[in-house]
């Protein structure tokens, strides 16, 4: 395949794709479903601590009531995409709603932390069905130009300002009502949701293809994934060197090895390995999987730090990343400006850049003795710099791809933020919860509240840290791999878009 992308505009339509008589509308609906599946990654943050208390889990397991979510959400929607394509974009995307919405109601009702982690198991599944449905309705509702640019812009604003619009609707519920308002919102919007889509959603659909789906494929991806992310949150318990972490670890390679098995010899595999050959894809995945892990980890240690640390409640924690929200959304805005004039290269660099800044700063004011707006110095610049990555990123992982893999390219891009930020996050808690265990057991005796607040400030310095350091590694991959002949034709059409 050659190296350079090929404009998706000079392929045909996929066959039985109709333009809507309002494609702007179709955008709301689909941006409306899309933000209720990325604003659940985070909800459940500042509810945390409500949530551990009144179902007595410990530490180690609070961070699966994230997981369990992010982790099916990502092992899924490669099928998802896949099956979005050949059984109809809008019946997958109808399907995913009812059962995220169906499986919102089962969290609320949970009376243990083992049904709760199942049910959030199961939302994952339905949000895997949704986004990539939802973004390959966009690509086919919008030819690539500047009217596509326009609406990417916007879905690119909407997957990062999610999460953080969920640390304050999370915090509101929780103090206002209690936890279990985060699930029960989902419902009522989620039938609202359904019944639009009905109505003014066209079906789409590639039309030819051999409808064999991979189970298997997206069975041992996910196993593999899972059971990485166990391995490595035992890890503290059981130590990084012994038996038992390591047979887990063996257990996760074998079934991820298998995983490459099987699309290579798939007559219609979950992902055509093939696909990563165009360059501008694999680095646009493999940067998304890396700066998804330092987001992930700035969203849950911040909002821990806020409430365990400063003594936030639930609704002024929430509100405390209200300027977060806005941050991104400016940074979103930016972006769509900078990207016609500069290109979009030049433009995620920035964003990096400046969030790799925000979260060494966070590292540093994260203090015992700390203040929020010293909190805000470090938030700000990462919450900017996120903005400005999140567009141009989605741009280029999805440039060059003709309507027939619209599913196929949205699903990886998705896949590798989900994945990417459920490994990051459990790697960022283990590392901070091994410093925050070295520095008690170095005391030499039973430590008081303050010497327990201080142990956990210094995990999540630590953690802080490494999330910077993932924000570089993601930066340096777009400058070395990334050329420029790859993100051409992206360049004309922002150009064009923000010419109109």
């Amino acid at each position: 395949m050659a190296d350079t992308p090929t404009t998706a505009a000079a392929a045909p339509r996929a066959r039985g794709a109709r333009l809507p008589s309002s494609p702007w509308l179709v955008l709301v609906i689909v941006c409306f479903a899309q933000f209720m599946v990325v604003l659940d990654a985070t909800i459940v943050n500042v509810a945390l601590p409500s949530i551990q208390k009144d179902l007595n889990l410990s530490a180690q397991n609070l961070q699966w009531i994230v997981n369990a979510y992010t982790l099916v959400f990502g092992g899924f929607l490669l099928l998802g995409g896949r099956a979005a394509d050949l059984l109809g974009r809008r019946r997958l995307f109808a399907i995913g709603l009812a059962i995220f919405s169906a499986a919102s109601l089962v969290n609320a009702l949970a009376q243990s932390g083992e049904m709760l982690i199942i049910a959030r198991g199961f939302q994952g599944l339905g949000g895997a069905l949704v986004s990539p449905a939802a973004l390959s309705i966009i690509t086919t509702t919008f030819d690539e130009g500047p009217d596509r640019t326009k609406a990417l812009s916007v879905w690119g604003g909407i997957a990062a300002g999610g999460a953080a619009f969920g640390l304050l609707l999370g915090g509101i519920l929780t103090q206002t009502l209690s936890w279990q308002w985060n699930f029960i919102v989902n419902v009522p919007v989620g039938i609202a949701v359904l019944a639009a889509t009905m109505r003014f959603v066209p079906e789409s659909r590639q039309e030819g293809a051999v409808r064999h789906f991979d189970v298997a494929g997206a069975v041992t991806v996910t196993g593999g994934l899972m059971v990485l992310v166990y391995a490595i949150v035992k890890a503290q318990q059981w130590g990084w060197g012994s038996t038992t972490t390591l047979a887990w670890a063996a257990v996760a390679i074998a079934l991820l090895v298998a995983f490459v098995a099987i699309e290579q010899r798939s007559r219609s595999p979950l992902v055509r390995l093939s696909f990563f050959r165009m360059r501008w894809i694999s680095t646009a995945n493999a940067t998304m999987f890396v700066v998804a892990g330092g987001m992930f980890g700035m969203f849950y240690f911040a909002s821990l730090y806020v409430q365990e640390i400063l003594g936030y409640g639930p609704l002024k924690a929430g509100a405390a990343f209200l300027p977060v929200s806005a941050g991104i959304m400016v940074g979103a805005g930016l972006s769509q400006q900078l990207i016609g004039r500069v290109g979009v290269k030049p433009v995620v660099m920035a964003g990096m850049t400046l969030a790799a800044g925000g979260l060494a700063t966070l590292a540093a004011t994260t203090q015992l003795d700390g203040t929020y707006l010293a909190l805000l110095a470090g938030l700000l610049p990462m919450a900017v710099g996120m903005g400005l990555t999140f567009v141009p990123l989605t741009l280029i992982g999805t440039a060059g791809v003709a309507p027939t893999d619209a599913g196929l390219a949205s699903g990886t891009f998705n896949t590798s933020q989900q994945v990417g930020g459920a490994l990051g996050l459990a790697v960022l808690a283990t590392l901070a919860s091994n410093k925050t265990a070295n520095v008690l057991g170095g005391l030499g005796h039973a430590p008081s509240v303050v010497n327990q607040h201080q142990a956990l400030v210094d995990g999540f310095q630590v953690a802080f840290i490494a999330a910077a350091i993932l924000m570089a590694a993601g930066l340096a991959m777009v400058t070395v791999v990334l050329r420029r002949r790859d993100v051409e034709n992206v360049h004309v059409g922002d150009a064009v878009a923000v010419a109109a």
